[in-house]
């Protein structure tokens, strides 16, 4: 989906301090950032950002990072953000990074995640692209080495072969799995957050799938 240019992105972009566009410096010091030493959580690839900040305000105990690479997308959700932070109804847990995902291991540490979010990430459907899937082999070894121990992975797509894909991944790469949900909405699942995605397909009527995975 292109997205369209924004004239006001790159002021956002340039002058709105909730967008971190030098996360290596931080490598291993989120905690110092936050100032707290609360469980840090990670969505890689939040959009414009509806899921991650919900989720922040109903958890105010917990610090969350929403990465972002695209800079004309990154700069709606932290726009609302500041907006909120504006009328005191931020509480400071929530800060957007501008990166890619290729490059986890120079923005945190070894277990300095406490949880990662993957949401309808691009199920780069051809076969030879299966390296590109955020849930292929190689991104899981990465995971397993920024989280703590037993920490979880929670993961949702509309798309069934990238979940079944990505179920023969976990599974041949040792993670254990639990609550799978093959039609979340249909489902008993009682602490969903949608995302911008996820509304639009369930509104189409699409099944979403769920699943939560830990090492």
């Amino acid at each position: 989906m292109r997205n369209r240019k924004k004239p006001w992105a790159q002021g956002e972009l340039e002058n709105n301090n909730l967008i971190i566009k030098n996360a290596e410096e931080f490598k291993g010091k989120w905690h110092l950032y936050f100032n707290n030493s609360n469980p840090i959580h990670l969505e890689i690839g939040c959009g414009k950002g509806s899921f991650i900040t919900k989720l922040s305000q109903k958890n105010p105990n917990i610090n969350y990072i929403a990465l972002e690479r695209a800079s004309q997308v990154i700069v709606t959700g932290a726009r609302k953000l500041r907006e909120l932070s504006e009328e005191n109804n931020f509480s400071g847990n929530l800060v957007f990074v501008l990166g890619n995902v290729t490059n986890l291991k120079d923005y945190f540490k070894e277990e300095e995640l406490d949880r990662l979010y993957i949401n309808f990430c691009d199920p780069w459907p051809r076969k030879k692209w299966a390296k590109r899937r955020l849930t292929y082999r190689e991104f899981l070894n990465t995971y397993k080495l920024l989280l703590k121990q037993n920490s979880e992975i929670h993961f949702k797509t509309d798309n069934k072969q990238l979940f079944e894909f990505s179920l023969n991944e976990f599974c041949n790469q040792n993670w254990h799995l639990k609550n799978i949900s093959l039609d979340l909405h249909n489902s008993n699942f009682e602490e969903n957050i949608m995302t911008e995605y996820e509304k639009k397909f369930s509104d189409m009527g699409m099944p979403i799938y769920r699943l939560e995975a830990w090492y």
